[in-house]
Parts: C-alpha cells; sequence; structure tokens
C-alpha cells in the first residue's frame, strides 16, 4: 500500500472512531447547481396538432404509452392546436366569437389521452401549439394577431382558464401547462417563409403573466411553462419573480435538424450535403460549438431557473448517422445539467417509430417499424 493510501486508511479509522461522518474529496468538490424542473424525457404527441380534426394524423393508443413507459421514459409534451376543439364553420375563416365556442366531445379525447398517459405514469405537458391570433406555422387563417389586439390576447386567457379548470385536481407530477408554442413576430401569420424575430420582451412577459395569473386562480400549484422567445431560441429574462419554467429547443444547426423539410427550406434541392461536426461558413460546429449554443439556458439552471428541451430531433432526410452523432452530442451536453428533452415526435417523421427513412433498418415492433438505434441511443440518457 502506498504511504498517501495508509494516510488516508489511518485518518477514515481515527474519523470513525469518533462517529463523525466519513468524507471524500468529492465531499469538497463544487455540486453542478440543480435544475428547478425534473429531468423530463420523452416526446411530442400529435394528436390534436392539427387543426382540423378531419386531418387528425392518429388516436395514440394506449400500447404506445406503455410502450414510452416500459421503455424508461417519463413525459409526453402534447402540442395541441385550438381549432381542434372549437366549433365553427369550417367552408370559411374562423370567427372572433368562434373562438369560444368549445367542443365538449374534443376535450373528452384531450382528458382521455392524458388520462391514458398517467395512468401508463407519464407526465403530460399541455401546449398551445396554435393559440388564438398565431402559430409558428402557417396554414390556418387567424381572425386576429396575439401581439397586436386585446381581444386575441383575451382568447388566449380564456383557452388557458378553461383547461386549468378541467385539470384543476391533476398535481404537479401529472400535468403541466406549457403557455405558447415558440412565439415569435412574423410579418406576416399567413407566409410560412415571412421575416420572424423575437416578441419585444415586456409584450412577451405580459402574455406570460395573464397565463400564469388565471392558471394559477384555479390551482395554485399548477405548473406553468413558457417557450422561449424568438421560436423558443432565447431566454426570457424579465420574468424572475415568476415561477415559471422554460422551454429551449434543440434544432441547432437547423441545416442537421431540419435537413430538406420543406416548411423551412423553400428550396430543399438547393441544400449541400450535411455531417456532423459540420462546418459553416467557415466555423465548426461540434459538439463545443452545441455547449455554446446551450450556454444561456445553462445559465439560466445556474442562477436557480427551470429548464426543459420540449422539442428536438431531426427530420427523417437527414441521414441517420449524421443525426444519431449530433443528438448523442446534444443529450451529452443537455444531460451534463439535468435538463430533459422531448423528441419531436413518437409516431411519425422524427420519430423513433414509422419515421420513412430510407436509410434505415427497421425492427418489425408489433407490426409498427422501430428505428431500434434511435431507440438505444434515447436510453442510454433516460
Amino acid at each position: 500500500m502506498h504511504r498517501r493510501e495508509m494516510l488516508k486508511k489511518a485518518s477514515a479509522l481515527a474519523l470513525s472512531a469518533t462517529g463523525l461522518p466519513l468524507l471524500d474529496a468529492d465531499d469538497f468538490a463544487p455540486k453542478k447547481p440543480t435544475n428547478k424542473l425534473p429531468r423530463w424525457k420523452g416526446f411530442n404527441i400529435l394528436d390534436f396538432f392539427n387543426p382540423d380534426p378531419r386531418n387528425k394524423r392518429q388516436n395514440t393508443p394506449e400500447e404506445y404509452l406503455r410502450w414510452i413507459a416500459d421503455w424508461g421514459f417519463d413525459f409526453i409534451r402534447v402540442p395541441m392546436a385550438y381549432p381542434y376543439y372549437v366549433d365553427f364553420d369550417r367552408t370559411r375563416p374562423i370567427t372572433k366569437e368562434e373562438v369560444y365556442r368549445i367542443n365538449v366531445d374534443r376535450v373528452h379525447e384531450v382528458v382521455e389521452l392524458v388520462e391514458k398517459a398517467n395512468r401508463c405514469g407519464l407526465h403530460v405537458s399541455l401546449n398551445l401549439h396554435r393559440a388564438p391570433g398565431f402559430c409558428v406555422n402557417a396554414g390556418f387563417e387567424e381572425p386576429y394577431n396575439l401581439w397586436e389586439d386585446p381581444e386575441a390576447l383575451e382568447a388566449f386567457t380564456f383557452h388557458w382558464a378553461y383547461w386549468a379548470k378541467v385539470f384543476r385536481h391533476k398535481t404537479q407530477d401529472q400535468i403541466s401547462f406549457d403557455l405558447l408554442n415558440e412565439p415569435c413576430w412574423r410579418a406576416d401569420m399567413n407566409d410560412q417563409f415571412s421575416k420572424r424575430s423575437a416578441v419585444p420582451k415586456e409584450l412577451y412577459r405580459s402574455l406570460i403573466v395573464k397565463g400564469f395569473d388565471v392558471i394559477r386562480m384555479v390551482n395554485p400549484k399548477h405548473r406553468i411553462i413558457a417557450d422561449g422567445n424568438n421560436i423558443g431560441n432565447d431566454v426570457i429574462d424579465n420574468i424572475p419573480e415568476l415561477d415559471v419554467g422554460q422551454s429551449c429547443r434543440g434544432y441547432a444547426p437547423g441545416l442537421v435538424s431540419h435537413y430538406k423539410a420543406p416548411w423551412v427550406c423553400p428550396r430543399p434541392q438547393d441544400l449541400p450535403a450535411v455531417s456532423w461536426p459540420n462546418v459553416d461558413n467557415g466555423k465548426l460546429q461540434d459538439k463545443a460549438w452545441l455547449r455554446e449554443q446551450f450556454a444561456p439556458w445553462i445559465a439560466l439552471v445556474e442562477q436557480g431557473g427551470g429548464v426543459h428541451c420540449g422539442e428536438c430531433g431531426a427530420w427523417r432526410e437527414t441521414p441517420h448517422d449524421v443525426a444519431l452523432t449530433w443528438m448523442d452530442d446534444m443529450f451529452s451536453v443537455l444531460t451534463e445539467y439535468g435538463i430533459g428533452f422531448a423528441l419531436w415526435e413518437f409516431d411519425g417523421d422524427f420519430g423513433i417509430l414509422n419515421s420513412s427513412r430510407k436509410d434505415v433498418q427497421y425492427e418489425d415492433w408489433y407490426g409498427q417499424k422501430l428505428d431500434r438505434r434511435m431507440l438505444a441511443l434515447l436510453e442510454k440518457y433516460i
């Protein structure tokens, strides 16, 4: 035995004789701060994502939710388009009055999904992907603009007051409320490629405060989350007094995450080949670069805030090996700081089931096409 080890053992014996707790060098090492939000890991479930129920993707079967839980995940995020669950004449644009006409049958569908997920031990984050007067995506004609019209803000608070009442008896472990998906200022709400920028800070703060107040009025313990400003990319730095978690995005760089995605790239055929690590305009993009991208969110955790990555992943045209290598680096950075994640999506082009990738050897999983390699990567970070 080396002299140093002999001295360490003798000191330990002497200390134990006093009845005091034994200490190790790790006890004196600086501890990483604890994320105020749980490190949820899971998927986005898109049952209510489309504004038109007639174009609904699916009703997620309970067996999907059991698989998610059995594989060790504990979270689903449910992005909803409010027109899905209201009644109006769909042969024309919705009116301001019709925004308030809740369809109870559609509400029951949402409740049923939440109940099924909770039975499987999954936390549900309910999100307004399309709120009255705003969505990051085009494809539905709104009667007003959430950022400019007080009527739209009133409708926004009405919808959150409604959902808070529907789920007023749910605990923080069972449900949370993600106020608005990827807020941004759009030059033209109906043009998918129109210029986008951050919402003025005080304007976004006002919306968060109003949403927070109506939800907490129903249940003072409801957990509330706000997506980062500027399409989920920017930390919200003017709500320190609010008990509100924040949701970031795992889509950087966009060339990797949304390679050839037609709703992002007007001319996908003109894109260069993609790799990871990648070089863009002479700058290396690698794991260290990802750490820089997440630095403001890491700082928020270090300041005592709560952060979760509500969306992440790569579309089906990103080469599979590139996607997995990039995701491995991203999840490594997030996990180091206790930040959880939700893949967009579970079943579909970004997901681990039925993603339609051309370069994947799928495994048959009870009749579904399972991307086992991507699942194994995600399980690495559970």
